[in-house]
């Protein structure tokens, strides 16, 4: 799987597990809401960290918690 579709996912997961849609998300973190859109839609060949930071800031979690996924299992992703 490539990288950004991990992100994509965990992020999806995360809006479900707090209960928040993007939207709440965007107020929440302060991220314009196109950019949440373009991370959950993969339209990023690559997310930056800063933006996944800002997204746990939103979210109430450390960074930490955002890769703390089997979603992120070296040997499962691609570049």
């Amino acid at each position: 799987m490539k990288l950004n579709k991990a992100v994509s996912m965990r992020v999806e997961e995360l809006l479900k597990t707090k209960s928040m849609t993007a939207y709440q998300l965007h107020v929440a973190s302060g991220i314009g809401k196109s950019s949440i859109g373009n991370v959950i839609n993969c339209k990023y060949p690559s997310v930056k960290l800063r933006i996944i930071h800002e997204i746990c800031q939103g979210l109430d979690i450390e960074l930490s918690d955002f890769f703390n996924s089997p979603l992120f299992d070296e040997g499962d992703l691609e570049p």
